[in-house]
């Protein structure tokens, strides 16, 4: 599956925070993030296993009792069923891969 950036539309998740589907396959699916200076993605927690990487900005990022202040370039990854959240403190983008694939974020 191929996927053109001019094919994904923006939805809103919540105020601040757009994703847009970039591609997905049987086991994982790939999504880009844009977020807004001073939004909040609020703690929660899914059974997916989930990695990012940070493109632009500044979020602050908390796993549980753990935090990264995570810049350009900076990368994660979050085990299935473990709490996060993440304040913005710049305008950021982020790729986000979830593994198994995130039904909520099929397009």
């Amino acid at each position: 599956m191929f996927c053109r950036q001019a094919e994904s539309a923006w939805r809103e998740l919540m105020p601040g925070i757009e994703v847009r589907t970039l591609v997905y396959g049987e086991k994982m699916l790939m999504a880009q993030y844009r977020l807004k200076k001073g939004s909040q993605l609020p703690e929660h927690s899914h059974p997916h296993e989930q990695t990012g990487f940070l493109v632009s900005g500044q979020i602050r990022l908390h796993l549980a009792d753990e935090v990264l202040d995570a810049g350009p370039g900076d990368s994660w990854c979050i085990a299935g069923n473990r709490s996060h959240w993440a304040d913005v403190i710049e305008d950021a983008v982020a790729v986000e891969v979830f593994s198994p694939v995130r039904e909520d974020l099929l397009p």
